[in-house]
């Protein structure tokens, strides 16, 4: 058998077979970490990507090998602490993903691992309260309460409380909770129903998904999205209920509850999609989930499948009739430099860079695009532990922005522009692109 140097093709992905018993088996997950991790050792190309890859390569100069087999293997845990999945490595850089015959898929045995981690019960109590984004965001967006959580969260008091009892890092950035969520701000366009003009393989009239960081932590973002939206002649509804994406929980390696999730959403969007609705989702990670990660969970799921072909990125929706002819492109306000950063979930969407593209077309706009992760990850920047690795790996991107001398700059990805926000410590705020457009167009 000849073995190519690296992949001619675009890479293939396998569905996640995690019913089956061995891929709870720990022999079996260390034999194949091993074996991915020398590919990785011969390799080393994404060694710029985050921080699991310096964490292995330095396991493995510092051995006695220097090689993989000279690795304590409980030190590879290590190397699964610090992936967070965002699929670079596997969308990006890896020469060696199917359909190449070494078959190299590292996020999803970063996954695996993560999985056989809380099959164990080894998972902490902190982790599986900031996974739980909606039983806390119910809790904190109740509205006495809300306003105690967020003035709270920046207390140095408080936070030293929780960095000793939940390990929350005091120095870390904790999103903001509004007592009017999205949800109630829309509440009039649920079950909204009218006719959409079609374009670009798009009904012209989307369902909006408001995840549970749009519905309770920065529901702007939405209430933006519709009006742009609707600017350019696109209707938009919401479904009648929604619970999280079950991302947060798949990174934690919770697959009943990424299970139970899709269970409570699927339904409601299928028949959605049904009825002619296009689904929007404002964050690149509840995007990628259903167009992605639960096709490979739940690959015999018809409804998964049918959901997953008509979820679209907001900006990816837009530029598709923008091609068709069915963009409002009369922008009232020029917004200058932008320094956009292009999140790393949007990024492996496989879409291209639709909202630099957009944002472009604004008069007298430049924009300068960041593609380098930024470390936030939802949870893993607030974790004690890995806190200072994530300002780290955030640094470049601050500094581009810095260099840049930008009018403006944010990310689709609000918490990692958040993070990026954190690491400019200069006053600067970060504007999500949705709220930079509804302010080119003056509406």
């Amino acid at each position: 058998m000849v073995v190519k140097e690296g992949n001619l093709e675009a890479p293939t992905r396998h569905p996640l077979d995690w019913k089956n018993p061995d891929f709870y088996s720990e022999e079996s997950l260390f034999k194949e970490l091993e074996r991915v991790f020398d590919l990785c050792h011969g390799c080393r190309r994404c060694v710029s990507l985050c921080n699991s890859f310096p964490t292995l390569f330095d396991l493995v100069d510092e051995s006695s090998t220097m090689e993989v087999d000279g690795v304590d293997k409980k030190d590879f845990w290590q190397v699964v602490d610090h992936c967070y999945l965002c699929d670079l490595c596997y969308m990006t850089k890896c020469p060696y993903t199917p359909p190449h015959e070494w078959n190299l898929d590292f996020p999803h045995l970063m996954l695996r691992a993560k999985a056989v981690n809380f099959k164990q019960g080894n998972t902490r109590l902190r982790d599986k309260i900031l996974t739980s984004t909606d039983a806390v965001g119910s809790l904190a967006g109740i509205p006495v309460i809300a306003g105690i959580v967020n003035a709270a969260n920046k207390a140095k008091p408080t936070r030293k409380m929780l960095a000793s009892v939940l390990g929350v890092h005091p120095d870390a950035r904790l999103p903001e909770y509004h007592s009017k969520t999205l949800r109630s701000r829309l509440s009039n366009r649920v079950g909204k129903h009218a006719e959409g003009e079609a374009a670009g393989g798009t009904s012209g009239k989307v369902a909006l998904f408001a995840t549970c960081y749009g519905n309770r932590n920065e529901p702007i973002i939405g209430e933006d999205l519709v009006a742009v939206f609707e600017h350019n002649g696109i209707t938009v509804t919401m479904a009648e209920k929604e619970q999280c994406c079950g991302m947060p929980k798949l990174e934690l390696g919770d697959l009943e509850s990424v299970e139970k999730a899709k269970n409570a959403n699927i339904p409601v969007l299928a028949r959605l999609v049904d009825a002619g609705w296009d689904i929007v989702a404002p964050v690149p990670s509840c995007a990628l989930m259903f167009k992605q990660e639960l096709p490979l969970i739940f690959p015999d799921d018809a409804d998964v499948k049918k959901v997953g072909a008509a979820i679209f990125d907001p900006f990816e929706y837009l530029m598709l009739r923008h091609k068709a002819g069915k963009l409002n492109t009369d922008f009232k306000q020029p917004l200058g430099k932008i320094a956009y950063h292009a999140a790393c979930h949007q990024r492996v969407q496989n879409v291209g860079s639709k909202t630099r593209e957009l944002l472009s077309l604004i008069p007298d706009t430049t924009v300068d695009a960041i593609e380098r992760c930024s470390g936030h990850d939802g949870t893993y920047a607030v974790k004690q532990e890995f806190h200072a690795t994530a300002m780290k790996i955030v640094r470049p991107v601050v500094g581009r922005v810095k260099k840049a001398k930008a009018d403006h700059y944010g990310s689709d990805c609000p918490m990692a522009g958040h993070h990026i926000e954190h690491g400019m410590d200069d006053g600067s705020v970060t504007e999500h692109p949705m709220s930079l457009l509804r302010k080119a167009y003056g509406i």
